[in-house]
């Protein structure tokens, strides 16, 4: 089984890591999730206006993922993308300032919270069209092929998008010209507030690599280290010239769609089992289990993270709004 088999490589990542790797992984997880908990607060207060969708509890699929590629390599996400540009490296300030809406945002306060986007560090944005990344992610694939570069594409989307034709047409050109793309499908179970059920014919996801001729696997997208070994693998099979992979990480969002829906379709019960499969809980446990690093250095990455997040959060405060004389700069218009 698919899952057996991944749970294998988890436990040799985790041999193979050292302390500092182990602790950089549970940093960036707490950092996106003490981030999606200050944005929520934010938003409540009118800081953060439009549409908001948070990361929380899904961490472990965009921490995991990114951590196994490398600087240069391209990731692509969706409209809840703060978690991957935040483990991709982006600066909490920057990415909170584009959340005010603010000049010093990654966007320069043009994106929000749906379109952050840093082509220096090859985080290629977030797409608020179900499926949008998609095709881009084949493009920057045949463009890495065309050039003959060693980079792989990351391409993070829903299973909503699974029914979107973009998602047959990418996979299909990807795996006829065997392209360096990397498909993470992220199931939360949930497109909007549609069980996923009801919305696609088959519920093993990873599946739909089939037809399409490439390798397909289901991980646990609750264990950073699980996520880590199959983007790993699925990499370095793209590096080696043999085409794309389908990665489905069954993961779960502890919040709503967006930050106007309260989420009535889950049972609280629902909810509270995963909850308990936290995946940030998890790693902490694991670290002191295996004695890899003590309570107080956790304890230690806690605080630095919380400061950061109170830093950012000043920093776009205190930020600059666009000025008037930006309104007609970085606009097409056609005669």
């Amino acid at each position: 089984m698919a899952l057996e088999r991944d749970k294998h490589i988890a436990e040799r990542a985790l041999l193979t890591m050292d302390e500092a790797q182990l602790l950089d992984l549970y940093r960036s997880m707490l950092l996106i999730r003490r981030f999606e908990e200050k944005t929520a607060e934010m938003y409540a207060r009118g800081k953060i206006t439009g549409f908001c969708h948070l990361y929380a509890g899904e961490e472990a699929v965009a921490v995991g993922a990114i951590s196994a590629l490398y600087d240069k390599d391209y990731v692509l996400s969706t409209y809840r993308e703060h978690g991957h540009c935040l483990a991709k490296g982006a600066s909490p300030r920057v990415v909170m300032a584009e959340l005010f809406g603010k000049a010093t945002g990654s966007s320069r306060g043009r994106g929000g919270s749906m379109h952050l986007f840093d082509a220096n560090l090859r985080f290629m944005g977030g797409y608020a069209i179900v499926g949008g990344g998609l095709p881009l992610a084949a493009g920057l694939g045949l463009s890495i092929l065309y050039k003959e570069e060693p980079e792989v594409v990351c391409c993070f989307f829903g299973d909503g998008a699974l029914p979107q034709g973009a998602f047959h047409e990418s996979l299909n050109l990807a795996s006829l010209w065997k392209l360096p793309v990397v498909f993470i499908c992220e199931n939360n179970f949930y497109g909007m507030g549609t069980l996923v059920q009801n919305a696609i014919c088959q519920e093993e996801l990873y599946r739909f690599a089939e037809p399409y001729k490439m390798p397909g696997v289901r991980v646990d997208g609750m264990d950073v280290l699980d996520v880590y070994g199959a983007v790993t693998e699925a990499a370095a099979r793209a590096r080696e010239g043999d085409g794309p992979s389908l990665i489905e990480a069954v993961t779960y969002r502890f919040r709503g769609h967006s930050m106007s829906d309260p989420a009535e379709y889950r049972s609280r019960r629902e909810e509270r089992i995963w909850q308990e499969r936290d995946p940030i809980k998890a790693l902490r446990r694991k670290i002191l289990h295996d004695r890899r690093a003590s309570e107080a250095r956790l304890d230690e990455i806690d605080a630095e993270v919380a400061a950061a997040i109170e830093d950012a959060v000043k920093f776009a405060e205190e930020s600059p709004e666009p000025g008037l004389d930006e309104i007609g700069k970085h606009v097409y218009a056609g005669e």
